[in-house]
């Protein structure tokens, strides 16, 4: 294989695996937002299946009340719907996929940028060999 052949096929590769680390850092922002939409949202309990009337939820992190979960004593319709280990689990999930999109995104543009630099560097260095034979055979 010709080294412009491999070195093409280097970018290639390269742009791949930053793409797939743009799709893992999207992936890590979208359960980010629902994390946060599972926290700061305020949401509607249906007491029954068929309600007319929801119950009308607060946010689990603004809430008047001293816990979110103190509802739970007093049988409000409230306390199981958001649990708090829900809205962890989805933060925590997000933490290895933006771990990994960080990394692949890193590893591939760096991978791009040195390449590029390698090329500018070969692209000189015919330069400079162009002058030196040209300066040899003009004396």
């Amino acid at each position: 294989m010709r080294s412009r052949e491999f070195d093409l096929d280097f970018r290639d590769r390269a742009s791949r695996t930053r793409s797939w680390g743009i799709a893992l850092l999207s992936l890590a922002a979208l359960l980010w937002t629902w994390c946060f939409v599972l926290l700061l949202t305020p949401y509607e309990v249906a007491e029954e299946p068929d309600d007319q009337f929801p119950h009308e939820c607060e946010s689990r992190l603004f809430t008047d009340r001293g816990t979110a979960n103190e509802g739970l004593l007093r049988g409000d319709w409230c306390q199981n719907e958001r649990d708090w280990p829900e809205a962890l689990a989805v933060l925590g999930l997000s933490i290895p996929v933006s771990i990994v999109g960080v990394a692949l995104f890193t590893n591939g543009s760096v991978s791009l940028r040195m390449s590029a630099h390698a090329q500018a560097m070969r692209e000189l260095d015919r330069l400079a060999d162009a002058r030196k034979t040209q300066g040899v055979s003009d004396k």
